[in-house]
């Protein structure tokens, strides 16, 4: 049983890293909404790419209110939440299989 323990694990490390780094994605996305970035650089046409697809769908279901866009807040505590319990949950399991 320590081989499952140990790729669950390692599984949990992965997406803990995963969600860490599209956590700072969403952050980065969020802090250009401020400015007005140049839409043909590849840096923000990369984070454009990367975040719409969750961001979209979270911004068509939320009314918008004044003129704020809360999808990215939304995001985050989703991520915090998987962190928190997915990962941390898997974290469990892969030690007590152990």
């Amino acid at each position: 049983m320590f081989v499952a323990g140990n790729f669950l694990y390692a599984f949990a490390n992965i997406l803990d890293m995963a969600l860490k780094i599209y956590l700072w994605i969403i952050f980065a996305r969020a802090i250009l909404s401020w400015v007005n970035p140049d839409p043909y650089n590849p840096i923000v046409q990369f984070l454009y790419k990367v975040t719409e697809p969750v961001l979209y769908p979270i911004r068509r279901m939320m009314p918008y209110g004044a003129g704020i866009d809360f999808s990215p807040l939304i995001v985050i505590l989703a991520i915090y939440f998987m962190r928190g319990f997915v990962v941390k949950t898997l974290f469990d399991i892969a030690f007590r299989l152990r």
